[in-house]
């Protein structure tokens, strides 16, 4: 049996067993004696603690140690081990620590040459050109911002030929058809572009996002469709954007498929409205519902061309064939002229496999029709409704701003060459 390291110094001899004694003895290096390093203790009721025959709080009597003799070194007293009883802590002399070296000042000199090296390091940011390094990110971010909200209204986009009436539909909710719609509208508009947004869901998150009101008794697209309201009664300026104009919808839309049932020329009622709209705009953007009903139906039959944003995952694939069908159906027996000119992809995460594998099947499948550009996941463009903005305006610099940005662009170049259908 070993002793604890440091007992020596606190169990009583009388108390302790003969392998402690005998490692004690070995440690400490001479037979002990009556002036060994030993404290002992009794259980004589009444002493002071600390003292000499004095009692201490648990009623026994502690003996002061004895000074060990010549030759022998004085053992420090440590903590008492488990279940020790009569414990006195041994008095010891503070160690003196050496005072700390002072501070070393750095010398004129050096002072000196950092602050002409501080001079020269600004002198040459000032005096770089902008080739000479990479413009940091927040001056990249202010470059994009300026960019796109194109505040001189100097520089434009291409503007059609003629009207192009788009039609923004999937059957799929939450793969970003108004998203797509109010951001592309507000990217034609802020470069020359007249645009018209017509809110065909009832929802109305599209009237949200151009913070247009949309609440009860304000008139909306509903009364054009079941009540044959002029359109431009309807329809309203979208504040702080030129040229942008929003027809919104209410909840009142929720019941216009099932009145429209019994309406004859039920299909082109939205149609006849916009043709009969007296101001010419260049675009106008049909923001559809997640379904295939009768409203669905009526924008296919006033468009010209279908623009289909696809989420990239897979039940946004499969999804797609089921409207595509519908819109062969419409174009076969209600609307010849329509067509699909226009695949967005859009919440595209380049950290995952599966986007890329649906981009690839996607431009596989459609060609040419995809855009190049894609729409990322940014939290930009969710933050931007919450505040009634795109995220054009909410955040311009933002990755979000500038891949529907770049969409708009393209659509807007390729409308300008082959003149209706992009």
């Amino acid at each position: 049996m070993s002793l604890p390291r440091g007992s020596y110094g606190v169990v009583s001899r009388e108390t302790s067993t003969p392998a402690q004694r005998g490692a004690a003895d070995r440690v400490v290096g001479a037979r002990p004696t009556a002036s060994n390093v030993y404290m002992s203790s009794t259980t004589t009721p009444g002493a002071v603690p600390g003292g000499s025959g004095g009692p201490d709080a648990t009623g026994f009597r502690a003996t002061a140690s004895v000074p060990p003799p010549s030759g022998v070194p004085a053992v420090e007293a440590s903590s008492p081990p488990h279940g020790a009883t009569g414990y006195v802590p041994a008095s010891a002399p503070p160690a003196t620590r050496p005072a700390p070296s002072p501070r070393p000042q750095p010398s004129s000199a050096h002072v000196g040459a950092e602050d002409q090296n501080a001079t020269a390091y600004g002198a040459s940011d000032v005096n770089a050109t902008p080739g000479d390094s990479e413009d940091p990110p927040l001056a990249m971010e202010a470059m994009r911002a300026v960019q796109i909200l194109n505040p001189s209204g100097e520089v434009t986009m291409p503007r059609p030929t003629r009207q192009r009436v788009m039609c923004v539909a999937n059957q799929k909710g939450g793969v970003g058809k108004t998203t797509t719609t109010v951001n592309l509208a507000v990217a034609l508009a802020l470069y020359g572009n007249r645009v018209l947004v017509v809110d065909l869901d009832p929802q109305g998150n599209a009237s949200t996002g151009l913070n247009v009101p949309h609440h009860a008794g304000v008139p909306d697209v509903y009364d054009c469709l079941i009540d044959q309201v002029p359109m431009q009664e309807v329809a309203q300026a979208v504040e702080g954007i030129p040229n942008l104009y929003c027809v919104p919808a209410t909840i009142d839309l929720a019941g216009a498929e099932i009145e429209l049932v019994s309406v004859v020329a039920r299909e082109s009622r939205l149609g006849r409205a916009i043709q009969s709209f007296p101001m010419e705009f260049d675009y106008v953007f049909i923001d559809c519902p997640p379904s295939l009903g009768l409203l669905t139906v009526n924008a296919l039959c006033a468009a010209q061309e279908v623009l289909i944003p696809i989420q990239c995952e897979y039940y946004a694939l499969e999804g797609l064939n089921q409207l595509l069908n519908n819109i062969n159906l419409v174009k076969a027996h209600l609307n010849p002229s329509l067509d699909v000119s226009t695949i967005l992809l859009t919440m595209y995460d380049r950290r995952t496999r599966l986007a890329d594998a649906v981009e690839q099947d996607v431009r596989n499948h459609f060609g040419e029709k995809v855009l190049t550009s894609v729409i990322p996941r940014n939290v930009r463009v969710s933050e931007a409704p919450s505040y009634g903005q795109s995220v054009m305006t909410y955040d311009p610099g933002s990755r979000g701003a500038t891949s529907y940005f770049e969409a708009a662009q393209e659509i807007a170049e390729r409308g300008a060459k082959i003149g209706v259908v992009a």
